[in-house]
């Protein structure tokens, strides 16, 4: 069994395979440093490894686009340090890759809120979509937080959601739906929020605000929602 990150490298190597590379770039996946490896098939390499800090940052280094999601998958998140969440960031290059990290790792560290915050300011386009990614995440796993901390965040949504760039803006569309979604306290505010922006006069916020507007008024998921706030 692979116990280092050579080998395990050397493992990802002989289950890659041009046509799986393929699909990923038909996904807007970089392929540059891709085996063409399946998330289903890392996972079982990822059960083998949990909580590995030192082996995550071995695979993290060595560049390569699966190695870097099975870092992502096997790291200790009381062992992330705010500085590796920066580095981690600062090195995103697939969309992919930046929801992973947030949901899978960086949603369970102690630094979120302060990340959310951080991110959705920075200028870099991949480093912007992880702060909404990961407050879509916390969103979804923040079983625990009040409502109010959501209920604050939608200003920051509004403000960034004339950031024209497709990968930002699919991420403010996402974490605007999950308030939304999350209980019936939050959908009034998310919606009114999304029906406000679906009549901006720039691009970029109308398609935020219609497409939210659209999941948040279906009659399925109001149902879903209000289900989730009786229990």
């Amino acid at each position: 069994m692979p116990t280092n990150a050579a080998d395990i490298l050397a493992e990802l190597k002989t289950l890659g395979s041009e046509k799986s590379r393929a699909g990923m770039a038909r996904y807007g996946i970089n392929t540059d440093k891709a085996f063409g490896i399946s998330m289903a098939e890392l996972r079982p390499i990822a059960r083998r490894h949990r909580r590995d800090h030192t082996l995550a940052a071995a695979l993290w280094d060595s560049g390569y686009h699966e190695a870097r999601l099975l870092a992502v998958l096997i790291d200790d998140p009381k062992q992330v340090t705010a500085e590796q969440m920066d580095a981690w960031s600062a090195a995103f290059d697939s969309w992919d890759l930046c929801d992973q990290a947030c949901l899978k790792l960086f949603d369970k560290t102690a630094f979120v809120d302060k990340k959310i915050i951080q991110w959705a300011h920075d200028e870099r386009e991949f480093v912007r979509r992880a702060g909404f990614a990961l407050l879509a995440a916390h969103t979804i796993h923040g079983k625990t937080v009040p409502d109010t901390t959501f209920l604050d965040y939608l200003p920051l949504i509004e403000r960034h959601a004339t950031d024209e760039r497709n990968f930002v803006k699919k991420a403010v569309n996402w974490a605007l739906r999950q308030i939304g979604k999350r209980s019936i306290t939050l959908h009034g505010p998310a919606l009114a929020l999304a029906e406000r922006l679906a009549e901006a006069d720039n691009k970029a916020a109308r398609w935020i605000g219609r497409d939210a507007a659209r999941e948040l008024s279906d009659p399925v998921q109001l149902e879903r929602i209000a289900k989730r706030s009786a229990k």
